[in-house]
């Protein structure tokens, strides 16, 4: 079980996660609307996305606890 200060720092980054995750969608969503791409710069973005949806699921199931049925 988590503190009551640690999960105020969960929160807090899972917060920060949620926006950097916003942020990179608005950004591959305008890279992916010009003529040529960077498709290098693209497949970036998205594996940095993927990346912050595993650590924001993470931080979630930290925060809600299991219920056992």
């Amino acid at each position: 079980m988590t503190t009551d200060v640690d999960e105020a720092e969960l929160r807090a980054r899972l917060g920060r996660l949620r926006e950097e995750h916003r942020d990179l969608d608005a950004a591959i969503s305008a890279l992916a609307a010009v003529a040529a791409p960077d498709m290098l710069q693209l497949a970036r973005l998205k594996k940095r996305k993927l990346r912050l949806k595993d650590e924001i699921a993470t931080i979630e199931d930290l925060l809600i606890p299991d219920i056992i049925a």
